[in-house]
């Protein structure tokens, strides 16, 4: 178990698969709130107290999950007032997927086809370094999530907030008695596409950022609506 500060009012602890493993509990326990789960997070406060200082706030705390493929979870603690914590959890919610996809990258030599990305030109180093900073800008840009879902009402209550005019992709899943939401940006602006990637982390959490859990969905989990969900949903 890694705990790191993040700022005065916010810690995030890392747990691994073989952590996981070894408590006998995986991210569905957080996304339902099982016994089990309340068990950890009191530990990992605690465990947050003695190490880093945190002082855990009296009433409430806001607690972000985000499965990382093949290693672990990370569960984010905050306390924050209602302004602060939707700008402040959108930024997580970026730099992990950007992490996710910069771990991806090397894993493949950084040719990293499947997010858009292109090899350097043979050119002259303005041509690369112009390449180079395109890339940071895709990669630090995400244009798609996957959100889980402890219910499909959580699903119909997240679609029936947002706009009937934003031109997102969606499609629904369930596996294992959870609901995944596959929201791609589309035609979207990156700032309404942003703030709907916010508003469903009020209703569920970030499941991945990565295409491998988007084939892993197709592979295990079944298709429930395979495009425009959220229009569906909001009946």
């Amino acid at each position: 178990m890694r705990i790191e500060r993040v700022d005065d009012k916010t810690v995030k602890c890392f747990l691994s698969n073989e952590e996981l493993e070894e408590y006998e509990i995986d991210y569905k326990d957080f996304i339902l709130r099982s016994d089990k789960a309340r068990q950890i997070v009191q530990e990992i406060i605690e465990q947050a107290e003695e190490e880093v200082g945190y002082q855990p706030p009296k009433f409430a705390f806001d607690l972000q999950i985000m499965l990382l493929p093949d290693q672990g979870l990370i569960l984010t603690f905050s306390d924050r007032d209602a302004e602060a914590r939707e700008s402040d959890q959108f930024i997580e919610c970026l730099k992990e997927m950007k992490r996710i996809l910069q771990r991806t990258r090397e894993k493949i030599g950084g040719n990293n086809t499947a997010f858009g990305e292109n090899q350097p030109s043979v050119g002259g180093g303005a041509e690369q370094e112009n390449g180079k900073a395109a890339q940071e800008q895709q990669i630090s840009r995400p244009s798609f999530a996957v959100f889980v879902f402890p219910g499909i009402g959580s699903v119909m209550e997240f679609a029936a907030m947002l706009p009937s005019n934003l031109m997102v992709e969606s499609s629904l899943y369930e596996m294992e008695g959870l609901y995944y939401l596959y929201l791609l940006k589309g035609r979207a602006s990156y700032e309404r596409y942003s703030r709907a990637c916010v508003q469903a982390m009020e209703f569920g959490s970030l499941y991945a950022a990565d295409e491998s859990q988007v084939l892993r969905l197709k592979e295990h989990g079944e298709c429930l609506i395979a495009e425009k969900a959220i229009k569906k949903l909001r009946g």
